[in-house]
Formats: structure tokens, sequence, C-alpha cells
């Protein structure tokens, strides 16, 4: 029996569908058949067929794997058709015979909108690349948090397919080793980035926990870069083993400054509480001067965060004035239980002549600020409070006279913590610099709260006090240096506060942070001679000027060499100091004024750069006005260590980059705490 021949078929009538760009019909008898044009594969090319079955082919089509989805899109634009039909993509690779599949009609217009040119894509050129897709996903999961289980899940799955049906989703694990390979080349970037400063790292050492109580560490490194901004980044994310202790810690910190070998870079370590951590910090100054000599001998090494030690002095004083607060929350539950109870409120507030914009709320007891608003309203409504226990017999949380008395200079200390705390978290340029005066108006207030005859209010005031001069103690040298180093402050910021904090011992602790600053500067000079020195000639010597003789005044070319620098770096400070303060005013850029004058101070310069990076405050407003500390979520800490630290430092690392790129983000990244139940 003869074999029909295979002939292209007569095209009856023109073929308007674009799926007809990867199939030629033929004709083989009297059946039309479709060819698929990547893999030669037949199918019904009948014009009663219709074309669904076609595009379902060429989503599954393996030969296609250079072609994208896309290329149907540009070639009906190609053509001006005024609509295209795209079918739903299911997980069935064939669709089932009872199965109805709608098409969705998707409009495009006939001329295709002009772009700009960077923003132009060429669909129709488009490539698909399993390797970088799967790896954009790990990205995007380390940049924004997701959990690593989302790849599992089937919306996402369902989401993938539909986007790209070629993506391959990879499994939990796969995900993981992705998200590993790129904290590895990440790593190396930063490592390398560390090690080309310019300038020294000041490191911050924070504590975390877990709802399972489990402990971490983050090691987390500040620095001005060479164009003068202030950056960050988490070097580590340790997690701790319940037994370990000071000693233990120390070791660890250690081993961290080891990996990275910053340990001749560092500057200072900020810890986040004031009162431990004496023994580790110890541990560790011992085990760096073994290597250099610390500047002014560790003097600024310790420093504690200031933020977190306002909170800890607050904590204290809700804790003293609890009874009080209690008594002010169920008033202004009782008051609020009715509206009969709440219209009398205000008329009492009325007839006595209350006027304020501010509203009776309940607070969150987790949040000291709202605390304080709720106190500071009820402070005004006092008189009105007063009226309703005498008029409403059901009222039985009543406050006292000298109740009330401790409730309004509570909420005046509460008032001025808020304030510098705002002022912490809230300034656009973090610099140490911004520290200073609001440190000393806190020392100030406390002296004179310490002075109250009351003696409730006269014992919360020392109890502060004795918190914030252990702070004082440890930090206040390394704060009035930074603030010295502003030009609108100089010294004369510190002759300003001290007399109001020393009285007629001011001049001694004047003398003190001079001569601080001075010994600093010292120190960077001789450092700076040394680098001079040693790039002069490959061994550190100075070059002698007479060729291949010996030169008998070579002694004295060294040195003209130091003095010469000696009396430039000393003018260097004194010009500064002695040069007019800048004017103040509230868009002033501390570090766009040294880049500026780099020139002009280029020894003072560096320290600058130094010590203005030195993070004096390390709580961000998240977690400054809770009553709790940092906590994990629940999905990090049920990872491995390793994992666990992969991904916290993966996401700073690429939320600082995707900034850098300028890539706009729908939403921000989710944050690495929650908040304690």
């Amino acid at each position: 029996m003869e074999i029909p021949v295979e002939t292209p078929a007569k095209k009856t009538k023109r073929l308007t569908s674009v799926v007809w760009n990867h199939f030629e019909r033929v004709r083989k008898g009297e059946i039309c058949y479709a060819v698929c044009v990547h893999c030669k594969k037949k199918l019904s090319g009948s014009s009663n067929s219709g074309t669904t079955h076609l595009r379902n082919h060429l989503l599954r089509c393996l030969k296609r794997s250079n072609y994208d989805v896309s290329q149907i899109l540009a070639a009906k634009r190609k053509r001006k058709d005024t609509a295209v039909s795209l079918t739903n993509f299911t997980y069935d690779e064939v669709p089932r015979k009872d199965e109805i599949i709608t098409p969705i009609a998707y409009r495009i217009d006939p001329e295709p909108r002009k772009e700009e040119p960077s923003q132009a894509v060429s669909l129709a050129s488009a490539k698909f690349d399993q390797e970088r897709s799967r790896l954009d996903l790990a990205r995007m999961i380390m940049l924004h948090g997701y959990p690593l289980a989302m790849v599992e899940h089937v919306g996402f799955k369902i989401f993938a397919k539909n986007l790209q049906p070629l993506f391959d989703v990879a499994s939990n694990s796969a995900t993981e080793l992705d998200c590993m390979t790129i904290y590895g080349k990440e790593k190396q970037k930063v490592y390398e980035l560390v090690h080309n400063l310019h300038s020294r790292i000041s490191l911050a050492i924070d504590m975390w926990f877990s709802s399972e109580n489990a402990r971490y560490m983050s090691l987390t490194a500040y620095y001005v870069d060479g164009d003068w901004k202030l950056q960050k980044k988490i070097l580590n994310f340790i997690t701790l083993d319940p037994s370990h202790t000071d000693d233990i810690l120390s070791e660890v910190v250690i081993k961290c400054l080891t990996e990275w070998a910053v340990e001749r870079k560092l500057f200072s370590m900020t810890f986040d509480d004031c009162f431990a951590y004496d023994d580790m910090v110890f541990r560790i100054k011992d085990w760096l001067s073994q290597n250099k000599p610390l500047l002014k001998n560790g003097e600024l090494f310790d420093v504690r965060c200031a933020a977190q030690v306002l909170k800890s002095i607050v904590q204290d004083v809700m804790e003293a004035l609890r009874d009080v607060t209690d008594k002010i929350r169920e008033s202004i539950r009782h008051v609020r239980s009715s509206q009969t109870t709440l219209g009398k409120f205000n008329e009492f507030s009325q007839q006595i002549g209350i006027s304020t914009d501010r509203h009776l709320v309940v607070d969150c007891p987790m949040q000291w600020n709202s605390t304080y608003l709720m106190l500071e309203a009820a402070v005004e409504y006092k008189g009105a409070f007063s009226l309703l226990q005498e008029n409403d017999p059901s009222y039985m949380t009543a406050l006292s006279e000298t109740e009330w008395e401790w409730a309004s200079a509570v909420t005046g200390y509460m008032k001025l913590f808020l304030e510098v705390t705002n002022v912490f978290v809230g300034c656009k340029y973090p610099t140490a610099n911004m520290y200073f005066p609001e440190l000393c108006d806190i020392h100030i207030q406390l002296i004179e709260w310490c002075k109250s005859p009351d003696d409730f209010l006269s014992s919360i005031a020392v109890k502060m006090k004795s918190k914030f001069d252990k702070y004082w103690k440890k930090c206040s040298l390394a704060v009035a240096i930074a603030a010295i180093l502003d030009p609108r402050f100089k010294m004369k910021l510190v002759e300003y506060y001290y007399p109001q904090i020393y009285g007629s011992d001011a001049v001694g602790h004047i003398k003190e942070v001079s001569n601080g600053i001075r010994g600093l500067f010292s120190e960077y000079a001789v450092s700076s001679s040394s680098v001079d020195q040693d790039s002069a000639l490959p061994d550190g010597s100075l070059p002698s000027t007479i060729n291949g003789t010996r030169d008998r005044l070579r002694g004295f070319d060294k040195f003209l060499h130091e003095t010469s620098i000696s009396q430039s770096m000393i003018s260097d400070l004194d010009k500064y100091l002695e040069e007019p303060v800048f004017p103040r005013n509230n868009d002033f850029n501390i570090l766009n004024w040294w880049k500026v004058h780099t020139p002009r101070y280029p020894i003072l310069s560096m320290m600058a750069r130094d010590v203005l990076g030195l993070p004096v405050a390390t709580l961000g407003r998240d977690l400054v006005f809770s009553n709790r500390g940092r906590v994990l979520d629940h999905h990090r800490s049920s990872l491995n260590p390793d994992t666990r630290e992969a991904l916290v430092c993966g996401q700073d690392w690429l939320r600082v980059e995707s900034e850098e790129n300028q890539v706009s983000l729908s939403h921000p990244a989710v944050s690495l705490f929650i908040e304690a139940k």
C-alpha cells in the first residue's frame, strides 16, 4: 500500500493565531497536522480543533528552552492585533477532558508605548536561566527575611509555575544551600571592603534572645567610609551555649575578630549593657594590647549604649511609681466605662476650666512612652478626677494629693528622657557628636532632682543618678571628644556644661578633656608620621640627598622631617580649636563638613572620621521605648546556627547593596525580631 506523501497544506485562510509562529501546518491525506518546529511533534491542525492544545504544548515543550512565552506576546505586537488570549496554566500536565479552559483576554495596544532607553526590554531576545532564577529566589528570601519553607508552599509553586513554567522550584534544603552560597560570596566582599578602609572601625556587641530562651550575640561594624558616609554591617550572629560565661564570651568575640582580621583596626567596642560585661571587656582589651597598644591606653575603647542606659533608668522610675500608675490606669478605665460616667467627667472638666487637646487613654504597659502619654494627660485632668471622687461613690481608685504630686514630678522626669531618646533615634546623621549636650542636660537635671525635699522623689532621683554616673564615668570622655570635633561647638560646649555639672571642680575636668583630645591627636600624628615614612622607601628610611655617596646630613634630614611634621600636627589641632565656631543650623551635616575640610586638617580629619563613627547608641526606635530586649523571630530561631548567621548577616549586606543600587522595594525588609509576649 502506497503511503501518501506529506505535503504542506494549502492555507485556505490566513492563520492569525500567534501560536502558528511555532508550528508548521501539514496535510496527510484528509487530515491536517500541526508540527512543532522545535520538537517535531504532531498535533491536530484541523481548523475545528482550535489552538488551545497548541498553546499548552508550547508551555511544556522541552526543545523550546531558548524561547520564552513572552515571544508569543512580542510576535502578537508585531502583527498589531488588538487582543490576545492566554490560557490559564495549572499543574495538570494535560487538561482533563471534562475541564473547560477559559481563555483570559489581555488587551494589547496596537502601538506599544514608548519607554525610556534604560527601561526598554526586548522580550523576544529574553532567555530563561534556571540557575540565575534559583539564586534570585534565594536572594529574595534573604533580603526580605522570608522563611525558607516558602518554596514548599503550594501557593508559591503555582505562582512560580504560572510566571515561568520552565522554572524548577528548588526544595527547602536546596534553597538553603543557595543562601549559603550567596552568604559566602557576600562575606568575601565585606571582608575586602573592611580591609580596604583607610579608617578604623568600631564594633557594637548586642545580645539577642528567643522565645525558647536561647541566647545570641551579634557583632556589628560601624565606620565612616571614604566618601564620609556613616555605614554599618553585621559581621557575625553567634548562637551562644547556655553555659557560656563572660570568659567564654570574650573568647567568642576574640575568635570573630581573628576571623575577620580586624583586631588592629579597632577604635572601640560598644556594649548594650552599662552594668555587665566588665570581665569580658577586660579580657578582650588585654588580648588586643598584646598585639598593639590601644589608643589612649584603652580609655576610649569601652563604650556603653546611651539609649540602653536611659531605658534602664526609666524602667526603674516606672517600677518605683507602679502603684500610682496602676491607680491612674484604673481611674481612666472607670471614666471610660460608661457614657454616663464619661459625660459627668467632661462636665467636671468644663466646670473647673480644663482646656486641653489631650484625651484620656489607657497605655500599653510594655511601651514606656505610651505610659508617659497616659500620665501626662491624667495629670492635666487632676481637678476633674478630684470632683469625680466627691460625686461618684463607685470610683474606688482615686489618688491622694501626695500621689498626684509624685505623678506630676515623675512625668516631668520622663518627659526629659522621652525628648532625649527621640533625639537619639530621630537624628538624620547619628554621629557621635550629637550625644554630649543631651547627656549633659540629663546630668544637670539629675543633680537638681536629687535635691527634692520629698523623700520618695529624692530616692528615685538618687537611684537614677547612681546608674547614670556609672555610664558617665565610662563614656564621658569619648562623647566629649566627639562634641569637640563638631565645628559648631569645639571646646566651648565643654566649657559651658562642665561648670553646671561639676561646680568649682569644673576647671580640672575641663583640663582632663583637653588633655584627652590632645593625647589622642598626638597618637594619630605619630601613626600618620610612621605611615608617611614607611611609604617613602620599602625599609621606611628617608631618601638620601646625595645619590651613591655617604650623606653626613642624612640624620639632619630625618630630624627636619620629624620636627616639621610634629609642628604641623600641633598647629593642625590648635588651628581648629582657635578658629571661630561654625554657625549652628538644623541642616548641618558634620560628615560633609569634615570631607570638605580634610585638606585643611589632614590629621585631625583622620581622627574625626574614627571618633564620629563611634556607635554611642545602638537601639532603634522599635526597641528604645520597649520594656523588652531583642527577641529573634521563631523562623530564624528554629534554624541551625550556620544557616541562622548566614540569613541574618546576608539580609543586612543585601539590604545595603540594594539601597546603593537604588533598587526600589515595594515592601520593607521583615524585622529580625519580634516583640516578646
